[in-house]
């Protein structure tokens, strides 16, 4: 059994984004899907003394409808990385792992991208290092799949020899079950229950970056995350 899973290449994301990782041989990160402002795409949620708050990458988007997430440009004339590490450093100095963790983030943030597709990418590549995921990551765009809705995700499939399809738990809201099931591929649901952990600043807060779970629990905490989610 070969078990892929596709999802938009998103910025610094939560936990159960690298359980799908974790989960999958195959991970085929969607970049040529159409760009949506306002997502996951370019932000993510970090915790803060009075509750959560986004860190957004910005873009250009201006005159530039209609873009796919490979095409959108990282808008560097605003210092955004910069804010993110002080956002990062004000809320995080005292978690235990802190020190651990920040200096291989400063250095990933801090390279030159013109691309969000790239940017997100490569972290996803290096927070997958960290957790010791060996999934293979695959980019759409170079597969040039020119379908659309399930037929894509059947298709992509096909591409890179997987015979089981691991969809989020949202997916049964829009994909045709039947167009897998005749194609010969088993569509299996995400069974992602979030850990709990021990957080600063109160009680606990799920779907937060994975940086708060790296910060927080540090190397022991990787350890019992592919202990208690690989052979789920």
């Amino acid at each position: 059994m070969i078990r892929a899973s596709i999802h938009q290449p998103n910025y610094l994301p939560w936990l159960g984004y690298f359980y799908k990782l974790l989960r999958s041989d195959v991970f085929v990160a969607l970049d040529d899907a159409q760009y949506t402002k306002g997502s996951y795409i370019n932000r993510t949620k970090i915790k803060t003394p009075t509750g959560w708050q986004w860190l957004t990458v910005p873009v250009l988007t201006k005159g530039r409808l209609g873009q796919t997430i490979a095409e959108v440009q990282l808008n560097n004339r605003v210092p955004w990385s910069e804010h993110h590490l002080k956002a990062i450093r004000l809320n995080y100095a005292r978690s235990q792992y802190f020190g651990e963790y920040l200096p291989a983030l400063e250095d990933v943030l801090g390279r030159s991208c013109q691309k969000l597709a790239d940017l997100n990418i490569g972290l996803i590549r290096y927070v997958s290092t960290l957790l010791g995921i060996e999934t293979k990551i695959i980019i759409a765009s170079d597969l040039d799949c020119p379908l659309e809705g399930t037929e894509r995700l059947v298709e992509i499939c096909r591409r890179v020899g997987a015979d089981t399809y691991l969809s989020g738990s949202g997916g049964s809201k829009y994909q045709d079950e039947g167009t897998f099931a005749e194609a010969g591929i088993k569509l299996v649901y995400s069974d992602f229950v979030h850990p709990t952990y021990a957080q600063q600043w109160g009680g606990f807060m799920s779907g937060l970056s994975i940086i708060d779970f790296l910060f927080n629990c540090g190397r022991k905490g990787v350890t019992l995350f592919k202990s208690a989610f690989a052979e789920k």
